[in-house]
């Protein structure tokens, strides 16, 4: 697995991580308050907190302790930026917590106070944005799913026609950055179905990294065909977006450590479907650090495993992937 690869496995780090404090934070408030808090984060922030709140284990008063400390210091950092501004609560935070930790809490409060443009596209039903944008230019398409959480992105990607999908992946692939006006002028297409957002200065949005991270969400056919279409388009662009994506192969070119961790999670007749038709070299790296009594369980399974679909591989591979 190459760095594009590591980099998408620590921003899901980071992503949890950030989950986990949030979900601390609502444990720690109580019921009243929380049910407070509850009511202004969207449908989908209510419920990954909940699943993740029902699912962490239980929390030492060390950690409770440290990220309730880092909370109230964000909440201080956000009430002197209201009071007097960026530098004030710079200079203030400075002398309280020292350069570096006011540094660190300047930069959060910062990035949360940017409102993004389309910040009103993740509450739209992918099926609904694709009735209203499909027929729209594939640069009008590829800016608008740039724009959208990845799982929008992939079913909407999926459900356009071969040809467009092609277009609209490339055009994805190679932004970088757009003007204030021609977003706003994009965002006045679906304005009449919710509010509309301003952004200001140059947003950098798209890219490489982003359209490996929507074909890591499509269906694996999908996938391969956008794939093999582009790099007879752009061989050079196909394998920039290639050594972006962590796919199932690249489950062997982990640390042994991290290939039994991922062995512990998962049900092995979905692993014994997703290792069909892959190399011997891949298939062997996955069985050695498997347990002794995992390896017998497999190879029970195997003798009744028959008539496999490509498609039933591909499912299984996707779902696995997802576990890393």
């Amino acid at each position: 697995m190459d760095e594009g690869g590591r980099e998408q496995m620590n921003l899901k780090g980071n992503k949890s991580e950030s989950l986990r404090k949030a979900a601390t934070v609502v444990l720690s408030l109580g019921v009243d308050n929380a049910s407070q808090v509850f009511r202004y984060l969207h449908e989908d922030e209510i419920e990954m907190l909940t699943v993740k709140i029902a699912t962490m284990p239980a929390l030492t008063a060390e950690v409770v302790e440290d990220t309730m400390d880092e909370f109230y210091s964000l909440c201080q950092a956000q009430t002197f930026i209201t009071e007097g501004g960026i530098e004030y609560a710079k200079a203030v935070l400075e002398k309280s917590k020292g350069t570096s930790v006011a540094a660190e809490l300047i930069d959060k409060i910062t990035k949360s106070l940017q409102v993004r443009s389309f910040d009103f596209i993740y509450k739209v039903d992918p099926k609904q944005l694709l009735i209203l944008i499909q027929n729209e230019h594939p640069q009008t398409i590829a800016l608008i799913l740039s724009y959208c959480t990845t799982e929008q992105s992939a079913v909407i990607l999926s459900e356009l026609p071969r040809d467009i999908q092609i277009d609209v992946a490339e055009r994805i692939a190679l932004m970088e950055s757009t003007s204030p006006e021609v977003v706003k002028d994009v965002e006045k297409l679906i304005e009449h179905k919710m509010s509309m957002n301003e952004t200001t200065g140059i947003t950098e949005i798209g890219g490489a990294k982003y359209i490996a991270e929507v074909l890591n969400s499509v269906d694996r056919s999908t996938e391969k065909y956008i794939l093999e279409e582009l790099s007879k388009k752009d061989p050079k662009l196909c394998e920039e977006i290639r050594n972006c994506m962590f796919v199932f192969e690249d489950i062997a070119t982990l640390d042994p450590i991290y290939i039994q961790r991922f062995l512990q999670d998962v049900n092995t007749g979905d692993l014994l479907i997703a290792l069909k038709g892959l190399s011997k070299d891949v298939t062997d790296r996955i069985y050695e650090n498997m347990s002794l009594r995992m390896k017998e369980t497999m190879e029970e399974e195997s003798k009744y495993l028959r008539g496999v679909r490509l498609s039933d591989v591909e499912e299984k591979q996707q779902k696995l992937v997802a576990l890393v």
